[in-house]
């Protein structure tokens, strides 16, 4: 019963609810997820749906899609952490449907509904999926325009055409250049392969399609030149996306091998699944589904290893094609120590996060991650403990059932898995680090003070005050934001400020400012 489980329809539904559920209780997480939503926030507080704004400054990190889909949902629902979360859980399950519409014609129900849990239990599609930013609508768009750019090679036709260039539009103006890129790489490369290059330069090269794609992204362009001049333009194509590629941005870098280590990670608990899976490359050139789904996910690994910027979600635009290749080539894992000792590994390190806090909290010297670590040693405490050990022993019983396959365990290991990490560590990880960032801004909005940033950032403060933070010098009537590694620092300073602590938890404080009399 168990066996069939894990390949019947209810696997997925359960997935689902493992992933998903409880996206909207934690607080907003800084600085991705506070800097969308505060972007949002300003669009609806100002009425300008054009230009993107932050903390009152220009915002040219990405399109403006996501910050629509944001404040459509908000329009509806409030200004809260389950609207500007939904449209990115909807974006998730849209990808998911996608993902199973599209393989079962094509490798069958069972299939395709393994495909699916892979997805959704994947450590890092969880943290996507809840996260109010741009990369869950992204790769959603992503996967119907490769999907249908497929359905177009096995069957040329206008729908399957058209549909591909109504998903690049969408994802263009979600993300920019990236959306368009990949596909018309990938595309190509596959196409030429198959000796098809003549119907890939008429795919390429059909009017109707660009007109749509168009009417799609160039009325925003229109709107945000008319608005703000070329501003957006040089920020996001040049800043953004050339340099980006050139050069490590904000830190952000790491050798060619950087994915090839992270990709297993990512996918916990499927890490071995995944290898396994690779083994299969050889196998590329034997059946034209299988050498598409390679040429996406090596064309995506190749490009953004040798890209100066490096971040884990850029690896997530050529997942999908691995999820539909691990459960495709489920029976083919064998081993049980490559299956099951990753997940094992990672659900014993989350046991012992208690221990490791305190012990790293005793031997760090910045007062800020010191206070982070001890906090959170709070946090997981003895019911945590007890909870994960419990779920670290049903997973090792998973892993000694003989009747299981290693593919059928994994995906019972992944359920257990989301929901140890969504229901007992992301609460516990966002209080310890968000939790006193939002009751600071809820303590300074009820007072009512101008509030201003000193050597902080954190956007969704201004989320939660429902105004701006601004970034300059204190003056008499303000509160002051400041990290608890430099509130002394800041009381020191010889400004002629009267200075007085108003809140004070966790890593943050308030601090009132007056006139010396």
């Amino acid at each position: 019963m168990i066996a069939r489980l894990t390949q019947s329809p209810l696997i997925a539904v359960l997935a689902v609810v493992a992933s998903l559920w409880g996206f909207w209780a934690p607080p907003l997480f800084d600085l991705d997820e506070g800097a969308f939503t505060e972007a949002t926030r300003e669009m609806l507080a100002s009425g300008n749906f054009s230009s993107i704004y932050l903390d009152g400054q220009p915002r040219h990190d990405k399109p403006v899609l996501t910050y629509w889909a944001q404040a459509g949902s908000v329009l509806l629902f409030g200004l809260n952490e389950f609207a500007l979360r939904l449209p990115s859980v909807l974006a998730v399950l849209g990808w998911a449907w996608a993902l199973y519409r599209f393989a079962k014609p094509r490798l069958g129900r069972d299939t395709a509904t393994i495909a699916v849990s892979v997805m959704l239990l994947s450590l890092y599609v969880g943290f996507i999926a809840k996260a109010a930013i741009a990369d869950a609508l992204l790769n959603l768009f992503l996967a119907l325009a490769f999907f249908s750019i497929y359905r177009y090679w096995e069957k040329p036709g206008r729908a399957a055409l058209y549909q591909t260039y109504l998903w690049l539009g969408l994802g263009f103006l979600t993300k920019g250049p990236v959306a368009l890129f990949f596909p018309l790489l990938v595309s190509a490369l596959f196409f030429v392969l198959s000796g098809h290059w003549r119907r890939w330069l008429q795919a390429v090269f059909a009017p109707l399609g660009w007109l749509i794609f168009l009417g799609i992204v160039v009325p925003w362009h229109v709107m945000v030149y008319l608005d703000s001049g070329w501003a957006f333009f040089q920020g996001f194509y040049l800043g953004h996306n050339l340099n980006r590629f050139a050069d490590p941005m904000e830190g952000h870098g790491g050798g060619w091998w950087y994915y090839l280590v992270l990709a297993p990670l990512m996918l916990l608990p499927f890490a071995g699944w995944l290898l396994a899976t690779l083994a299969k490359l050889r196998r590329m050139a034997e059946e034209p589904l299988d050498r598409y789904l390679w040429i996406w996910f090596l064309v995506v690994l190749v490009f953004f290893s040798f890209s100066g910027t490096k971040l884990p979600h850029y690896l997530l635009y050529g997942c999908t094609p691995l999820f539909l290749l691990m459960a495709r080539y489920r029976d083919d894992l064998n081993s049980r120590l490559l299956a099951y000792l990753p997940p094992l590994l990672l659900l014993g390190l989350l046991v012992l996060l208690p221990q490791l806090f305190s012990y790293f909290g005793d031997r760090v010297e910045r007062v800020y991650d010191r206070q982070l670590l001890h906090d959170g040693a709070l946090a997981f405490g003895h019911t945590y403990q007890w909870l994960a050990g419990g779920m670290l022993a049903v997973a090792i019983g998973i892993a000694l059932w003989r009747r299981l396959r290693p593919w059928q365990g994994l995906v019972l290991i992944g359920l257990l898995q989301a929901v140890l990490v969504n229901g007992l560590v992301l609460p516990r990880v966002s209080q310890v680090m968000q939790g006193p960032v939002k009751e600071a801004a809820l303590f300074s909005r009820d007072n009512g003070h101008p509030l201003v940033a000193y050597r902080i950032y954190h956007p969704s403060v201004s989320v939660y005050r429902q105004a701006i933070t601004e970034r300059r010098a204190p003056r008499p009537g303000d509160w002051v934001l400041v990290r608890i590694d430099r509130l002394q620092e800041f009381l020191d300073r010889d400004d002629g400020l009267r200075k007085t602590i108003t809140f004070q938890k966790g890593t943050v404080a308030l601090v009132a400012v007056e006139a010396t009399p």
